[in-house]
């Protein structure tokens, strides 16, 4: 099993800054990718970031160049800086990651972290 667990939420005022980091601990023998969605209040959950163990990312039009995702694999964690943040940012964000075992995947999830931005 993969435990995520996610930190850094909170309260912030429009065009202000935060950073959320997820570690993973567990069976991390293999997990690839990791990222985060979110969740607003009344929406579906959605994608909005992903990091391969090879520092590719993957980001959504909503978060592109504000953003910005990194990871440290000797850690087993996962960064996202965001910037010029948004009322509409304000969302539930949740940590993923898919674990690999003999060419299966599984996807973890942490149980989030509440980022609200006031406008």
């Amino acid at each position: 099993q993969v435990q995520l667990v996610e930190s850094g939420g909170g309260l912030v005022q429009a065009g202000g800054s935060l950073r959320l980091s997820c570690a993973a601990s567990g069976s991390i023998f293999r997990i690839d990718p990791m990222g985060w969605f979110r969740q607003a209040p009344g929406k579906q959950r959605e994608f909005i970031v992903a990091i391969t163990s090879g520092d590719s990312r993957n980001y959504s039009e909503s978060v592109k160049g504000r953003f910005t995702i990194s990871r440290d694999n000797a850690k087993s964690t996962v960064y996202l800086q965001m910037d010029s943040l948004k009322p509409e940012d304000t969302a539930v964000y949740y940590c993923y990651a898919n674990s690999w075992s003999k060419g299966v995947s599984t996807r973890h999830w942490g149980k989030g972290t509440l980022v609200t931005v006031s406008s």
